[in-house]
């Protein structure tokens, strides 16, 4: 190919993000992309500029959760590459497909000293999957093709390529790789044929299901698993809507680590089938050595031993396909006992309805949620920010479909609300998508009220305002410790929201904050901010005391002989077990 036909390296860039189908680049871009900017002006790629790189980040890694295909941001060098850090453990602690961008000065030749310049590939390494500086133009398309595989693979995570300016702007006749599907290997027959002769040989088997198991193969064939063997669920924070919350077979979701309704099932099951949990994602339960359950770990990929997480049995390979071999394989068995199980369900349910229709002002949590959920239409999007609300949107919150309650239970960093809340509407405009944050966690990246109101974007952003840190002031006063260091003076947010162009409104009693969310979700268009006063002190009363009490007594109601059955513990592996 004669040097005529060659092509500036940012467009083979660009080219080879169109091949791999990216639709968007959230970003700030600096001095260090320009070429690639200019590239990106006749690009079908639509470039969303953001007010922060952290925000970007988080909306790259949302586009990844709910399309599968990594989701790609772009930053300048030095601070604006720094500021993606937060973002890429984001994604890759939760499992979020997503590609960072960032420009360098130049490496062939000094430009301006050491002027900027922090060594960001090696800055990535503890918080990506795969880092590299592009040194070649050559190199670009095999670069761009090895970091979306490398990002999509499961597990998926966070990947990184730098892009210095003086490579950018060099010429190359590389073309783009073809992108060919690959199968997923399954699981092996020996490992499927002990997990049925396990499951067969417990009392009271249980589901749990995992933030791994969210994907669409994996959903419809869970439905299937459960619909006809009939074994109940439970799922993670990241589990949620992978089967609908309002199944009859639901035991609801593990939004506390211990001492709660769906625990007090757990201690009483035998054995968990756990399909898609890892120990990223914190523990919905804690296992102990010598005392039941038994686990099944059903993956993509073995299971990472910890104190609280150490399986008798895994099954490795593509989710969907192990379930289909085992649904195959299984027979719901006479003996399986599921009557306690359902009795704790009944009181679950009767549970979450407290304060659910609470009148009191500043509203309590669990009429907030009630409240929205009421207004929420099935597939509608709530995207959760960080703080003492999300234990009870995790609780009381029913998601009836996939990817309709938006939580990060891995990094579970602040800030990340406001941010997936606008890249769920950039996906989905004809969608309803709320976003939801504590008045500590919105400040973190309000100024993307901002980017939302540019993009004429609908969107309804619920500010849940108790003047303080409090998810770390519940914790503070469980721990004995005195008040301090905590409480926080708020701006206008009504004020705030108007002043970007948004609409902005603020509750005075329960009755109008169901009233004004029912205006934002269904008739008035455009970026919507409410303010809602909260008060915890109720709900942590709840959490500290009333739950841990009727948990106590489930627990004294349950059956004699809850432990392992001989069955059951004669079809586990032996510790060292030869499949060869």
């Amino acid at each position: 190919m004669g040097e005529h036909s060659k092509r500036k390296t940012s467009d083979v860039m660009v080219a080879a993000l169109e091949n791999e189908k990216v639709e968007y680049i959230f970003g700030i871009p600096g001095e260090e992309n320009l070429d690639l900017l200019n590239s990106l002006r006749d690009s079908k790629i639509k470039l969303v500029v953001t007010r922060h790189e952290q925000a970007a980040g988080f909306m790259a890694a949302t586009v990844g959760r709910l399309t599968a295909k990594a989701g790609v941001c772009l930053s300048t060098l030095g601070p604006g590459a720094t500021n993606f850090a937060t973002s890429a453990a984001y994604a890759q602690l939760a499992g979020f497909p997503m590609m960072m961008i960032t420009g360098q000065k130049p490496i062939r030749k000094s430009k301006q000293g050491s002027f900027q310049i922090v060594e960001i590939v090696e800055f990535m390494r503890p918080l990506t999957k795969f880092t590299k500086q592009i040194v070649d133009g050559d190199l670009v398309p095999s670069l761009v093709r090895e970091a979306i595989r490398t990002a999509e693979e499961e597990r998926p995570g966070a990947v990184h390529l730098e892009l210095p300016e003086d490579i950018a702007e060099t010429h190359t006749d590389a073309q783009s790789f073809p992108v060919y599907p690959v199968r997923r290997p399954i699981a092996e027959g020996k490992a499927i044929a002990k997990a049925i002769e396990m499951i067969h040989a417990a009392t009271h088997p249980l589901l749990l299901i995992g933030a791994g198991a969210n994907r669409k193969r994996t959903a419809n064939m869970l439905q299937q698993f459960v619909n006809e063997l009939k074994i109940p669920f439970f799922t993670t924070q990241m589990g949620k809507g992978v089967i609908s919350d309002d199944h009859p077979l639901c035991l609801g979701c593990a939004a506390l680590s211990s001492n709660d309704f769906v625990h007090v099932c757990i201690e009483k099951a035998d054995l968990i089938i756990n399909i898609g949990h890892d120990v990223v994602e914190k523990p919905p339960f804690i296992m102990q050595i010598g005392k039941p359950p038994y686990v099944i770990h059903i993956n993509f990929y073995t299971a990472k031993v910890d104190t609280v997480y150490f399986p008798q049995h895994e099954v490795v390979g593509d989710i969907a396909n192990s379930i289909w071999q085992l649904k195959e394989g299984l027979n719901s068995q006479v003996h399986w006992d599921y009557s306690f199980m359902f009795k704790v369900k009944n009181t679950l349910e009767e549970h979450l309805l407290k304060g659910s229709d609470d009148d009191r002002f500043p509203l309590m949590p669990q009429r907030i949620v009630a409240d929205l959920r009421k207004q929420m239409p099935s597939d509608g999007v709530a995207c959760l920010d960080n703080g003492m609300y999300k234990i009870w949107f995790a609780r009381c919150y029913k998601a009836y479909e996939p990817n309709t309650l938006l939580l990060d239970n891995a990094l579970a960093t602040m800030g990340a609300g406001l941010p997936s809340a606008i890249a769920v509407a950039i996906l989905y405009p004809e969608k309803k998508v709320v976003a939801v944050c504590g008045d500590g966690g919105f400040l973190m990246n309000s100024q993307e009220m901002e980017t939302a109101v540019r993009l004429n974007l609908n969107l309804t952003v619920l500010v849940l305002n108790d003047n303080a840190y409090g998810m770390i002031k519940w914790k503070q006063n469980v721990a004995g410790f005195p008040k301090f260091g905590l409480d926080l003076k708020n701006p206008d947010f009504v004020a705030y929201a108007n002043s970007y162009g948004a609409k902005g409104y603020r509750a005075t009693s329960s009755a109008d904050y169901s009233q004004i969310l029912h205006d934002c979700l269904h008739h008035v268009k455009g970026v919507k901010l409410v303010e809602v006063p909260v008060d915890y002190t109720w709900a942590n009363e709840i959490l500290d005391h009333e739950l841990p009490h009727m948990v106590k007594q489930l627990r004294s109601e349950s059956e004699a002989g809850t432990g392992i059955s001989s069955a059951l513990a004669n079809s586990a592996p032996p510790i060292q077990t030869d499949y060869e």
